[in-house]
């Protein structure tokens, strides 16, 4: 009888249940579905390794959530609380326009005084400035968010977005997508039902999404693999996903591990946990999704790079300026330069090449020789430069409430 990592090189349907050993693999079988994995994602995406160059803008940290596992967000009465004018987030979006990002992701808490049309306008400055910049941004929460503050449905809600020019959403407050889980790490959080109402909205406007799971708190390993059952699920449905990104918990200073700290709490997942969990969504996930993401803002960029040979096929992006990782902790920096992605795909012999947040090929770098050196690369010390979130926040003054 032929084993599952087989089954599903071949394209074969195989039960979620079937997986929960594959979780714990150890020795040969590991390496069987290493060798597995790395085979099916060659079938789908070849060789190329792709990233995108790109800038994360937080442009609230302020949020009437509670969230366990976040460590970013700030009461509206926190001196730390800031909330950027939609001017300066349109000039961040032209800095990093500069520099050479194509992307720019939007997201934010959920502060007090934003509602729907904030969303829709701030998006509609984006674009009016800056038309050809791709506004990736706004997730499920955020949406949910919006339209309650606003009284619209979900529906209207994307509807407006999409007309003032929203390009893609990230498929974050994912979580893991159990009810029971949700209720423990986020209370009071979008359910399950709505995330999935929301994405299938987006998709169903041609509104394209991520899909997510963070990993390594909590949940049980049954957990990670109906939520990877269920991706796939909505994928067939609607094509609308354009990458799976596994997030690992970053534990040091979310608040379920600074305060009461339940038993069964990890602290993160283990690498062979990461390696394990890549492998396998790669192979739960068959078919339906091409591109598996690496964060190595999440991992770092070592572990990031080996997971390119257990199923992954993408680096992300240059996240100039990502903040919610490392409020939480995550060591690895807020920015890397096109540079420094190219030599990390090039460490184990795959030819890197630059994306669009779509997938679409924008260069391809075959010959090292012939590299260009990008605005960013240029730059002395960029993860000094745009790393410091709170820095730059400091120097403008924006203060929430100021």
């Amino acid at each position: 009888m032929r084993r599952e990592p087989d089954l599903a090189v071949a394209g074969r349907a195989v039960p979620w249940e079937a997986w929960l050993p594959w979780l714990s693999a150890e020795g040969a079988a590991l390496d069987e579905l290493r060798c597995a994995a790395d085979e099916l994602r060659r079938q789908q995406a070849g060789d190329t390794v792709t990233y995108v160059v790109n800038r994360n803008i937080n442009f609230t940290n302020v949020c009437v959530k509670s969230c366990r596992f976040c460590a970013y967000a700030r009461g509206h009465r926190s001196e730390q609380g800031y909330e950027l004018p939609v001017s300066e987030v349109v000039r961040r979006c032209q800095e990093a326009w500069d520099v050479g990002a194509t992307e720019v992701c939007l997201q934010a808490g959920l502060a007090p005084g934003i509602t729907g049309q904030h969303y829709v306008d701030l998006c509609r400055a984006v674009k009016t400035a800056l038309p050809d910049l791709h506004v990736h941004a706004f997730s499920p929460e955020e949406v949910k968010y919006g339209a309650r503050r606003s009284g619209w449905s979900f529906t209207e809600q994307l509807e407006r977005l999409v007309d003032a020019g929203l390009d893609s959403m990230p498929g974050t407050s994912a979580e893991v997508l159990d009810d029971a889980v949700r209720r423990r790490i986020a209370p009071g959080r979008i359910t399950t039902s709505e995330w999935l109402e929301v994405v299938r909205g987006a998709h169903a406007l041609g509104l394209p999404t991520t899909a997510t799971l963070m990993y390594g708190h909590l949940e049980t390993a049954a957990d990670r693999l109906r939520h990877l059952a269920l991706l796939d699920r909505v994928q067939r449905e609607t094509g609308g996903f354009t990458e799976f990104v596994p997030l690992s918990f970053v534990h040091a200073e979310a608040p379920m591990w600074q305060q009461d700290r339940p038993e069964e709490l990890r602290d993160g997942p283990t690498e062979a946990d990461t390696l394990r969990l890549v492998a396998v969504a790669r192979l739960v996930l068959g078919q339906s999704f091409v591109n598996l993401q690496a964060s190595w803002v999440k991992e770092g960029m070592d572990l990031a790079t080996r997971l390119l040979d257990w199923g992954a096929n993408d680096l992300g992006g240059t996240l100039i300026n990502e903040s919610i990782s490392t409020q939480a902790g995550a060591p690895h920096g807020q920015c890397r330069t096109p540079a420094q992605l190219r030599a990390a795909v090039r460490s184990i012999r795959r030819t890197p090449a630059e994306r669009s947040t779509l997938y679409v090929h924008r260069r391809v770098f075959s010959d090292p020789a012939a590299d260009p050196i990008d605005v960013l690369d240029g730059l002395e010390d960029a993860d000094g430069r745009f790393g410091s979130y709170d820095r730059l926040v400091a120097r403008g003054g924006f203060r929430f409430g100021a």
